[in-house]
């Protein structure tokens, strides 16, 4: 059984088949999912992932079920283990956005039907995808393209330098002391095919001559009690003007929102012309019926008895 709890649960192969899938008419893709339920399971809210996959799963031909976390309880009303066997009878996929990545491992061991990360405290894979099908759109190839992160190392960085390497490009993060990548996760980024892998403590140094600048909010969702240290900690890490012009001239400002304008980013920048957030986010639902066709496809889902 294949999942999708990283970005890396792809080779570089089957993340442009899952890209190819995205960009292809509805109709093309053969309406994989009729009949079948899609389970989406949020412990933590959303706005662009609950209607990205929603509309995906209607797109492919399948009907998207919304449950809240409180409504499954994991390991409070029952166990992860009970809840992925019975929601494995109903749905074809399960989807699941939540706060302690394990819970998603435990699901996927289960092995009954694919799994798929909608966000979790480790990575973020889908919007991963939806960076890179906006960049391609942008592009074209990537490899050899230089993508800088500007901010806190967190999940949405660690799965976007995923795909980045996946795609051979070179992988600047520009991130405050004591907020960056491990020795030891550079060298696991590397690994995985990047032209190359860098880390400064300086935004300016991070972007100059990308091709692409990223960014997130530097007090994430559970991080709130960290406000006013990470405000301190961040500064001078904004995405202004100055940052942007350091930058390759076509580059583009790309971020997965919610943003804050004059915090993490200036409203010159992503209000501006070279901002692509609202291309990024549709293309949230994109590469989300691209990922999806191409779980059915490997999994050989119309072949199953989870109708």
């Amino acid at each position: 059984m294949r999942h999708f709890l990283h970005t890396t649960d792809l080779s570089r192969r089957e993340l442009s088949r899952v890209l190819e899938l995205a960009t292809q008419r509805q109709e093309a893709l053969g309406w994989p999912l009729a009949d079948y339920g899609v389970a989406l399971i949020f412990e933590k809210p959303s706005n662009r992932t609950r209607q990205s996959m929603e509309m995906a799963v209607v797109q492919l031909g399948g009907h998207p079920i919304f449950t809240r976390g409180e409504e499954v309880g994991f390991d409070v009303r029952e166990s992860v283990e009970d809840i992925t066997h019975i929601m494995a009878g109903y749905h074809a996929i399960i989807a699941a956005r939540v706060f302690d990545h394990a819970v998603l491992e435990r699901m996927a061991s289960i092995d009954a039907v694919p799994i798929v990360n909608m966000l979790s405290d480790k990575s973020h894979p889908l919007q991963s995808l939806a960076d890179v099908l906006t960049m391609r759109e942008e592009f074209g190839s990537l490899k050899n393209k230089v993508v800088a992160w500007i901010g806190d190392y967190n999940n949405v960085a660690r799965s976007l330098a995923e795909a980045c390497a996946l795609e051979g490009c070179h992988v600047r993060l520009g991130s405050p002391s004591g907020y960056g990548a491990s020795n030891d996760e550079l060298a696991r980024i590397s690994a995985l095919g990047a032209a190359s892998v860098e880390q400064f403590a300086d935004a300016h140094e991070a972007a100059r001559g990308a091709h692409a600048v990223h960014t997130d909010v530097f007090v994430s969702m559970g991080q709130e009690s960290e406000t006013a240290k990470r405000t301190a900690d961040f500064k001078g890490f904004q995405v202004d003007e100055q940052v942007m012009g350091v930058a390759d001239d076509r580059a583009i400002f790309m971020h997965c929102l919610p943003a804050h304008r004059g915090l993490e980013v200036s409203a010159e920048v992503i209000d501006g012309p070279a901002s692509r957030v609202v291309r990024q986010a549709h293309n949230r639902m994109h590469a989300a019926r691209g990922l999806l066709a191409f779980l059915c496809e490997v999994n050989d889902i119309t072949k199953g008895d989870t109708k």
